[in-house]
């Protein structure tokens, strides 16, 4: 099931960016889970035999992804999540399954030795090997979807399906000529929200959004082009725009963000129900996230840590309540800043009321809490700053066990793996040189 994105009319059936899709992972009351990625040769029964390892000792995988294996044409690699209760038997799973699969095994998540750094994108390229590996939608919609029985509809989802699965980095994204209906859903949905941002969106998205109408053709009567959205925000913070068909894994979708590539949907939500969408669409997309990955504070909040590989509950929950659903504050008010809440009408002008309850943003509490997928959220956590959350979501962060250390190199726009002594000379050195500089501005300013 989708999150629903819509505006005034609700997210009435409200999420689920499916389990699993780009906003969430499945829910789990554990706090702790054990995780791995393991390669099996493509055989007949080659899985079958590797799960029967698990099987037989009692244990129950909650979450299990493949993809074709980067080193091995003829392997399939396997990301799996394991209840840590079960963790008495988990090295005999690990001996079991390094002994008796033709693969590699890489355990991610427990406080001991690792294995050999597991493959994630280490080049903005390397987007291209998973950005087509949806989980739902794309041109193919639910018989619940408000377009299922509309021809054109689906014909028309499908011609933007092909534009992203053609699409590969470094190609300027395809230009669309939307629709007068399309155009006409379009300017419904921007102008009821664009009455509540002066009162109810934060001070940065609404410093951004004029530029967006100046310089992208945010307007009532134009829906925007992808391509041109993405130079300006290259100009303002680096991120840029990837289309996309539909939704992606959380790992997928928080590896595009490592290197500030946000994957954004072309399709526009059914004209029947403009305040509605059972999925992701241009709506949520442009008038939710975009503005502030034009701020470089938030462009930098947003930016997830390359090494996330685990995607834990915790994690995505802190995501979900920030990103996606974060209040803060600003002077003596609260304002909106989660995509969210800045895409739905309904929901935007719900959050500012006392119906809900605001919490102060703690990331360690804020990631045990449970969220309704078919309402409006019954609690949300306020942020004293956004330079407060990203202080708080980086010491969050540190706390959580990783198998590696990375760093984003922003100049080859690629993953750099920390794991020798001239790595971490060249860091040492690059912060040297920032630091120099730093100094030598203060001097001047004095």
């Amino acid at each position: 099931r989708q999150l629903g994105v819509g505006v005034g009319g609700m997210w009435e059936r409200r999420l689920s960016y499916l389990r699993g899709s780009m906003y969430l992972e499945e829910e789990s009351n554990q706090s702790e889970v054990f995780s791995c990625i393991f390669s099996v040769k493509e055989e007949v029964g080659a899985l079958a035999k590797t799960l029967r390892l698990f099987e037989e000792k009692g244990i129950n995988l909650t979450h299990i992804e493949s993809r074709p294996s980067r080193s091995n044409k003829e392997e399939y690699e396997f990301f799996i999540n394991v209840d840590s209760s079960c963790s008495p038997t988990l090295d005999l799973i690990i001996d079991g399954l390094k002994s008796q699969i033709s693969g590699q095994v890489h355990e991610l998540s427990r406080n001991k030795q690792k294995d050999t750094v597991p493959w994630f994108p280490n080049d903005i390229q390397d987007l291209d090997r998973f950005a087509n590996q949806i989980l739902s939608y794309g041109s193919e919609l639910d018989s619940d979807h408000p377009g299922f029985t509309d021809p054109v509809y689906r014909s028309r989802r499908k011609e933007f399906a092909d534009i992203a699965y053609n699409y590969r980095h470094g190609q300027v994204i395809p230009k669309v000529e939307y629709t007068a209906e399309e155009k006409t859903t379009w300017g419904t949905v921007f102008m009821e929200l664009k009455t509540l941002y002066p009162t109810h969106a934060c001070r940065e998205h609404n410093r951004v959004f004029p530029l967006l109408e100046k310089y992208c053709g945010y307007r009532q009567d134009n829906i925007p082009q992808l391509e041109e959205i993405s130079r300006f925000l290259q100009s303002c913070t680096g991120f840029r725009l990837r289309p996309v068909a539909g939704l992606l894994s959380s790992r997928d979708f928080l590896a595009g963000l490592a290197f500030r590539v946000f994957h954004s949907t072309q399709y526009i939500r059914h004209a029947s129900k403009p305040m509605y969408t059972p999925e992701p669409d241009i709506c949520h997309e442009l008038l939710g996230h975009v503005p502030l990955f034009a701020d470089p504070s938030f462009a930098q909040f947003s930016q997830v840590r390359p090494n996330t590989i685990q995607c834990r509950y915790a994690e995505t929950n802190v995501y979900w309540f920030t990103v996606e659903f974060g209040l803060c504050k600003q002077g003596t008010e609260i304002k909106a800043y989660g995509a969210g809440l800045l895409s739905s009408f309904g929901e935007l002008q719900y959050c500012l009321t006392d119906k809900p309850q605001l919490r102060p943003f703690e990331p360690a509490k804020t990631s045990l809490q449970k969220y309704p997928i078919t309402e409006f959220q019954p609690v949300y956590f306020v942020a004293e700053s956004f330079e407060d959350a990203k202080e708080r979501v980086r010491k969050f962060a540190a706390t959580i066990p990783r198998p590696f250390t990375v760093r984003y190199n922003a100049y080859t726009q690629s993953i750099e793996v920390l794991d020798n002594t001239q790595q971490l000379r060249n860091l040492a050195e690059n912060i040297n040189n920032e630091m120099g500089l730093l100094c030598n501005a203060l001097k001047k300013l004095e």
